[in-house]
This record gives structure tokens, sequence and C-alpha cells, in this order.
């Protein structure tokens, strides 16, 4: 993957967002980091409070359980939404003219759903995998093998 000078990498997952600018060239990158946010998520388990919910039958003595929400999960898709909005504020504003996201599977196409047509216009790459805590130098080797 070339990685332009002056490119805009987004490394997302549902927890923390690193947004960086190429200030090497395409051969060689160089990620220099402009923001980092990260959210406390705690696990599912200790965000709900109750087992999931039983309805009764109308006729006989039949039972089903709702399935459980996953509030983790939910949370996750909340913040890979806000990313997407971050990403919209700054291409409005003509922050970036190329951009590329990284992002595990599931949270690059939650991110997908909530692009501006802006955002989508100045994609130029998406790598599908989970690099957010790793070091910027792997995540620069990581995107030129790609």
């Amino acid at each position: 993957m070339q990685v332009p000078h002056d490119a805009f990498v987004v490394v997302a997952d549902g927890r923390k967002m690193l947004f960086f600018r190429n200030d090497g060239d395409a051969a060689y990158p160089n990620l220099i980091v402009e923001r980092v946010r990260e959210q406390d998520n705690p696990p599912n388990r200790d965000q709900a409070t109750d087992g999931p919910g039983t309805s009764f039958s109308s006729v006989g003595n039949g039972r089903s359980s709702y399935e459980e929400t996953d509030f983790h999960q939910l949370e996750e898709d909340r913040f890979a939404a806000e990313t997407a909005e971050r990403l919209r504020k700054r291409a409005l504003a003509n922050n970036f003219e190329k951009l590329i996201v990284v992002a595990p599977p599931r949270t690059l196409g939650e991110l997908r759903k909530h692009y501006h047509k802006e955002v989508s216009s100045r994609l130029i790459g998406e790598l599908d995998k989970d690099l957010t805590g790793h070091p910027v130098r792997e995540i620069e080797i990581a995107l030129v093998n790609a």
C-alpha cells in the first residue's frame, strides 16, 4: 500500500483512535501522531446488571428468553460512529486530501456504515487489522507491506 506524503492515517478499534499524518514519502512513511483518544469500555459482565429476560407464551406453558444486550459491543459501535463523525468534520474542513483507515474487520464495517461522502471520496486505502496497541514503527511496516 502506498502512503503518500501528508496522507491522513487513522488507526482505530472500538476503544481507541489514533490519528497520524505521514511526514515521510510513499516508500518510507514517517507517521506523526496528531491525536489520540481512548475510552474506558469495561467488559459486558461489568456493565450488565441482569441476565436475559424471559417471556411466557400466551398459550401453554412455553417460555422463551430474550437475547442479552451486549453493552460492550454497543459502546464499541458507538465509538466507531464517533470516529467516523470526526473524520467527516475534518474532511469538510479540508484537513486532509488522502485517507487510509486501519481497523479490525468489525470496526471497519461499522465505520463504513457512517462514512460521509466527503470521507469516502478521500479514502485511498483500508487495512483490516487491529494495530492500535502496536508501536508506530510496526504500523508503518504493516502499511508498506499491505
